[in-house]
Order: structure tokens, then C-alpha cells, then sequence
């Protein structure tokens, strides 16, 4: 096997260990222009003694009082709104197709922390009431999505929605079919109240992601931070110097000695003494001809 060949196999393997079991349909999560909003409400947004970063929208009257709006806001945004409004609904609507890979998971109705989720798809036929600490856990893959088709409303208070192991809190989709309440949380994901008459009422506390809704968002002293404002995620590349350079993830190639999350992938190249530049690590090791293990 040459040494392009070796390479490829092993990233092929790496690729698949990390993403064994991921739903097809998870890549399919597509929010359109609506993902430009950090704050989008179909028929009103009131804000008052928040702080919003990113840009806001509403499909109808929009009130500020005593709120900062780090990026666009009505009516600067007003003709963005009515597309992004569409292209909300239409992913509300692809969302409610997808089959659930981890209802099992979720037997209650509660949420009850501290809690931990793997990706998947999580389906709940009733309200979901949230309390204590949930993990979403990436388990070393910045990719991983996670998606909460809710039968009714959503409510949390003091309720803790924390990314771990490269988790991403856009990567997080929660689609109740009713009206969203959130009181002195620090909630992450994307809330897509979709449902005909779906509302999204804040009070207090954070979240980190986007608030998306059929009706009215109403927020008071709370925080959002928009997922333009949060960190992006970047793969650490080794040329074959063995300098280091940040790319996007998945940019790195065959030249690059390439970590993401928890695989590494082999350059090929071994050293005058037969040593593997580069070793993977996760979830098994590769072997170089003449080289250790």
C-alpha cells in the first residue's frame, strides 16, 4: 500500500469511527436565510433590558426598551424577515419528516439533571419540561447534531443546556410543536417554535444559539448570544515541517498531518529511522512498513 493509499484508508477509518451512527438526515438541517437571525419572530419581538447579538427580525411590530442590538434590527431588517421567515418554516417543516434514532432515551416528559445525550435524533410525543444540567456530549466530534422533536410546549427554569467534547450549540435543533417559556435558564441550540401558534417567552438567563418563532418573542432581561458571535471550530494542521496552521474543519489535506476532534491522521511519511511522523490515536493505531506501532 503506498503511502497516499495508507492515508487515506486510515482517515476513512478514523472518519468513520467518529461518525458511526450519525443519522444521514442530521446534515440535512438547513435553516436557509434564517440562519442569519439570532432573534426572529413571525409576528412581533419585544425586548426589554436584553442583550441580543446578532441581528433581529419580526415579520411585525418589533419594541425595544432598554435593549442592545449588536447587529441589524427593524426596520433596517424588515424585507430580510419575510424570506427568512419562509425558510424558517420550510426547515420547522423537513424537521418533522425525520424518523427518531433515540426516543428510547427520553421516557419521560421531565428532564431532570444532570443528564447526558449523545447525538441523534430525540423524539418526545408530549410537553418536555427541563430542569438541573443537561450534556450534550460531541464525544470529539464538532459535527455531531442534536435534534428535539417536542409533541407540545417546551419550559425550562434554572435549566443548564451545556456543550461537551466539541459539542456546537448550533448544532442543536429544539422543535416544539407549542409555545416556548424559559425562566432564568442558560439554554444553547436553536428554538424553532414552529408550530401554528408557537411563541418564545425569555425571561431572564441566556441562550446561546437562536430564537426562532411562528408568533411572538418576547424577552426581558435576558441574553442571547448569536451563533455568528460564538466560537467557530478549527482543525490544528501539521505540514510537513511539522508546523502548525488553523484551517476550517475538514480543509486539511493529504500533505497535513490533520486532527480532528479525537483521530489524527496519518501523513505517510516516515522519518530516516523508520519512525511514524504521525500516529492515530483514535480508536486505533496505524503501522508504517518498518515502523513502530
Amino acid at each position: 500500500m503506498n503511502k497516499l493509499q495508507k492515508y487515506l484508508y486510515t482517515c476513512l477509518l478514523a472518519t468513520a469511527a467518529l461518525f458511526g451512527g450519525a443519522s444521514p438526515a442530521w446534515a440535512q438541517v438547513s435553516l436557509g436565510t434564517a440562519s442569519g437571525f439570532s432573534v426572529l419572530g413571525g409576528t412581533a419581538v419585544t425586548c426589554t433590558d436584553s442583550v441580543v447579538a446578532g441581528d433581529v427580525g419580526s415579520g411585525g411590530a418589533f419594541t425595544n426598551t432598554g435593549c442592545t442590538v449588536s447587529g441589524a434590527q427593524p426596520p433596517a431588517t424588515n424585507a430580510a424577515a419575510v424570506g427568512a421567515l419562509a425558510d424558517f418554516h420550510g426547515a420547522y417543516n423537513a424537521i418533522q419528516s425525520m424518523p427518531c434514532t433515540n426516543n428510547s432515551l427520553i421516557s419521560t416528559a421531565t428532564i431532570t439533571g444532570p443528564m447526558t445525550l449523545r447525538p441523534g435524533v430525540y423524539c418526545i410525543g408530549a410537553a418536555l419540561t427541563g430542569a438541573g444540567v443537561l450534556t450534550l456530549d460531541a464525544r470529539g466530534n464538532p459535527n455531531a447534531v442534536w435534534i428535539f422533536k417536542i409533541g407540545a410546549a417546551l419550559t425550562g427554569t434554572g435549566f443548564s443546556v451545556i456543550m461537551a467534547n466539541g459539542g456546537q450549540a448550533c448544532n442543536v435543533f429544539w422543535v416544539p410543536a407549542a409555545d416556548v417559556t424559559m425562566t432564568t435558564s442558560a439554554f444553547s441550540g436553536n428554538i424553532l417554535a414552529g408550530g401554528a401558534t408557537g411563541s418564545i417567552t425569555m425571561t431572564g438567563g441566556t441562550l446561546a444559539g437562536r430564537a426562532l418563532a411562528s408568533s411572538a418573542i418576547t424577552m426581558t432581561g435576558a441574553n442571547v448570544i448569536g451563533c455568528a458571535a460564538l466560537p467557530s471550530v478549527t482543525s490544528t494542521c501539521k505540514d510537513r515541517k511539522g508546523h502548525e496552521h488553523g484551517k476550517g474543519v475538514g480543509q486539511c489535506d493529504e500533505r497535513d498531518d490533520h486532527e480532528k476532534g479525537q483521530s489524527k491522521c496519518n501523513d505517510g511519511d516516515d522519518d530516516d529511522k523508520g519512525h511514524d511522523s504521525g500516529q492515530s490515536r483514535y480508536p486505533f493505531e496505524s503501522k508504517d512498513k518498518g515502523g513502530k506501532k
